[in-house]
């Protein structure tokens, strides 16, 4: 049975890694669970409680990473709050399409909102392009969250 377990773990953490870029799969949450189900295969003998709520917390952080990071991007940039908000519509509508919707969902979304606002396609295209660059820095935050993650699951595991 436990070696049943691990198999799943590990096929749930490496299905997590990959749904932190794949908008299909919860990355994150496969990732927690995997963890969890690894501490739960080892009765919690390595990796506690304390551990896998920091992990926790950690996961839950991913998922406000995305938006933050496309919002303050846009505004480094000087976007108008309409371009903001329109990048983080393009964001949670760019879900919809899969990744290619995500990666350019957010471009969309500052572009509109910033067209509501000014008319200079110079700085409209300025404000999509700083959307679209604070989302490509979330997305390796989060993956960097994803893997600190499994880093201090692994560090409790193994010290």
């Amino acid at each position: 049975m436990s070696v049943v377990l691990w198999i799943l773990a590990v096929v749930l953490v490496v299905a997590g890694v990959v749904g932190i870029v794949l908008p299909a799969l919860p990355g994150t949450i496969l990732i927690f669970a995997g963890l969890l189900l690894a501490a739960w295969a080892d009765h919690f003998t390595r990796v506690g409680p304390l551990m896998l709520t920091m992990i926790g917390v950690i996961g839950v952080a991913t998922y406000g990473v995305d938006f933050v990071a496309t919002a303050l991007g846009a505004k480094h940039l000087g976007a108008s709050k309409r371009a903001m908000a329109g990048a983080a519509l393009g964001t949670i509508f760019g879900l919809f399409f899969g990744l290619p919707g995500i990666v350019i969902g957010p471009f969309i979304g500052a572009v509109a909102g910033e067209l509501t606002h000014h008319r200079d396609w110079k700085r409209v295209g300025k404000a999509g392009v700083s959307a679209w660059i604070g989302f490509a820095i979330g997305t390796a935050v989060k993956v960097a969250l994803a893997f600190l993650m499994i880093g201090l699951f692994a560090a409790a595991f193994l010290i």
